[in-house]
């Protein structure tokens, strides 16, 4: 390959760990290159994450070297070229370089190659098919250079062919979209994703939480996701998805790290009964499940006294209470800077949850027999003490139990 200009040396490259894993790659004079999405946050000068590294070493070979380097090697993808190496803690994904046999809409059946143009050629899109050298040097064999820094997002070769290997690449280009593209979107690709929306049927739904969730983190879904039902491809994922103008007012107003749940919330709107469905369709874990139920159901007062606020943020916890106070302040319009919801947050964020004096073990003291009354009684002195602000003392909070109990 020839290449295509050079990216100046930048700390996740120069690493020790880094340097480790290529030196290991590189002992018997085979190239390995950094692709992806490392190369391509490099080149527009954002935060890199993960590395991944691609070589024409065959996975036996790949594993033969990093252990001789003293470095961990796990077969996380042997059937498809991924070998994870571990190095200081960190891992680096290394694959080899390789071309689709046979492709089934989900999977495909691959052979190793020491190509890297045939490498480039199997790739999704053209910003994920650039290539860089240890030393920062660059390889664009599909111009992906340009697209990336004119934000456009285009498949390598023939969209609908694209698609055909993978229908999750139907829902990974609005996700890259939402990331780096800008508008318009390419019409070729919009038109593909239209005609294999139904594809993405056979895929499984891990998979296209795992999309929809990264697309929701991106710095404006919500005109993606107007975008996507706009070429049938919402209905196929999320046709629950309706309220596009209240997931627009959150990202206004949630300025702190993207939350996806959060996000999901609020493009479902109101309606209680949208977030168990989709959780349970979405197979979302049993925590980010109660999130998105709670953040439908337990809606705090329009305006709200400090005891009130307490009182939820005790019940609810920080986290369920943030989400109700942005999802209001978005049904509200989204203004920014409203003092009230402003003043509400950094309630939230400086809450320290109090501990309540008593347990169990102080109704037996009474001589009450285990069973329910004994939670029902721990029950009824916790609400008054919450009710009184949980400033009670132990010695308070035994005396009011006393009083319930008739001891």
């Amino acid at each position: 390959m020839v290449p295509a200009g050079k990216l100046p040396l930048q700390p996740w490259m120069s690493a020790p760990a880094t340097l480790a894993v290529l030196a290991a790659l590189t002992g018997q004079h085979a190239a390995a290159r950094f692709v992806g999405g490392c190369v391509r946050d490099a080149v527009l000068g954002r935060a890199v994450k993960d590395i991944d590294i691609a070589t024409p070493h065959a996975p036996p070979t790949v594993i033969q070297l990093l252990e001789a380097a003293g470095i961990k090697a796990i077969p996380t993808g042997i059937d498809h070229g991924t070998i994870t190496a571990v190095a200081d803690g960190r891992p680096f994904e290394v694959t080899t370089l390789r071309r689709d046999v046979e492709t089934m809409g989900r999977k495909a059946r691959v052979e190793f190659t020491d190509d890297w143009v045939a490498d480039a050629n199997r790739r999704d899109f053209t910003l994920n098919a650039i290539y860089c050298d240890g030393d920062g040097t660059l390889y664009d064999p599909t111009d992906g250079i340009p697209d990336l820094r004119a934000g456009k997002v285009r498949f390598v070769g023939e969209p609908s062919r694209r698609i055909e290997e993978d229908y999750l690449r139907v829902l990974r280009f609005f996700r890259i979209y939402a990331h780096y593209g800008k508008p318009p979107a390419d019409v070729g690709a919009l038109q593909a994703c239209r005609m294999h929306a139904k594809g993405m049927a056979i895929l499984s739904v891990e998979r296209v939480a795992h999309e929809l969730l990264r697309l929701l983190a991106a710095p404006d879904p919500a005109t993606v996701l107007s975008l996507m039902q706009e070429y049938a491809v919402l209905a196929e994922v999320l046709s629950e998805a309706s309220d596009f103008e209240r997931l627009r007012a959150l990202t206004r107003v949630d300025t702190d790290a993207p939350d996806p749940i959060r996000r999901l919330s609020a493009v479902l709107g109101p309606d209680v009964a949208k977030p168990e469905q989709v959780a349970f369709r979405l197979k979302l874990s049993n925590r980010d499940r109660v999130r998105l139920v709670a953040a439908a159901t337990a809606a705090i007062p329009p305006s709200p006294d400090a005891a009130t606020v307490r009182r939820a943020l005790y019940r609810d916890g920080s986290e369920a209470f943030l989400d109700q106070i942005y999802l209001r302040w978005a049904e509200a319009g989204g203004r920014i800077g409203d003092p009230a919801f402003r003043g509400l947050l950094e309630t939230a964020r400086g809450w320290r949850k109090p501990t309540f004096p008593l347990g169990g073990e102080d109704v037996l003291a009474l001589g009450i027999e285990r069973g329910p009354r004994v939670g029902d009684l721990l029950e009824a002195v916790r609400r008054w003490w919450m009710e009184g602000g949980f400033v009670a003392s132990r010695s308070e909070c035994l005396a009011k139990l006393r009083t319930l109990a008739g001891a």
